[in-house]
């Protein structure tokens, strides 16, 4: 009886595509939405990677430019008041309002610090938004996905119970694919979660070391016109 057994175990295809064929339709449900998934967070990963380390690049190069003694009215004419890169904008949306700030006579326009101040700090939150863009994504997964393969798992090895109970048969031929179904769910949700915990931390230090820069020259930039505006 053993040697049927495991003979009949061993025909049994435990690959990772006869198990999902196997499985009910619940389970497979459960599955693809947990392959989307992390599909969909490895996208948000890669994308975002690639956003950072061009921020980065971006902001070191505004940074030589604009300390480099340049006057700023000039540096403003070469990028134009829509510059694509982010540190740029905030600049541009300084330097903007600084100018509207301007009567047609030379003089200045009351409030103006506190004008320029609100303009960048909008600059910076519109930048904040593209930067975090997708973080959620990667938060929600990271959170949801264990227990979506948790109940795929919990379908499974119901499903598994109950094809016991019809059949009358405890043997490792009955009981080990329906265990192995369920189990690949929670196999899945681990898949998608650890990658998306992982680099959703990594991510949002990123970013916030980024605005944290942004803030820190848009408070220097404000320094300097502020010194203009007394004079």
């Amino acid at each position: 009886m053993e040697t049927e057994t495991l003979a009949l175990a061993q025909e049994i295809d435990f690959s990772m595509w006869g198990l999902f064929a196997r499985a009910t339709l619940t389970v497979k449900l459960v599955m693809i939405a947990l392959i989307a998934a992390s599909i969909w967070s490895w996208a948000i990963i890669v994308h975002n990677l690639v956003a950072y380390r061009r921020a980065k690049r971006e902001a070191r190069r505004f940074d030589r430019a604009f300390w480099s003694g340049e006057p700023l009215d000039e540096l403003f004419e070469q990028m134009g008041p829509e510059p694509k890169g982010r540190a740029q904008r905030v600049f541009a949306a300084g330097m903007l309002e600084w100018r509207r700030s301007h009567r047609e006579d030379g003089g200045l326009i009351p409030g103006a610090q506190a004008r320029i101040d609100r303009s960048m700090n909008v600059a910076i939150a519109q930048v904040s938004d593209e930067l975090q863009n997708g973080l959620s994504v990667l938060a929600t997964v990271g959170s949801t996905a264990p227990f979506v393969g948790l109940f795929g798992t919990v379908w499974g090895i119901m499903n598994a119970f109950v094809e016991i109970a019809e059949q009358q048969n405890t043997s490792l031929a009955v009981v080990a694919p329906g265990i192995a179904e369920a189990l690949l769910a929670t196999g899945l949700g681990l898949l998608a979660a650890i990658p998306a915990v992982i680099f959703y931390n990594k991510l949002s230090a990123d970013a916030d070391r980024i605005l944290s820069g942004y803030e820190s020259f848009a408070d220097e930039f404000a320094t300097i016109l502020s010194r203009q505006l007394d004079s």
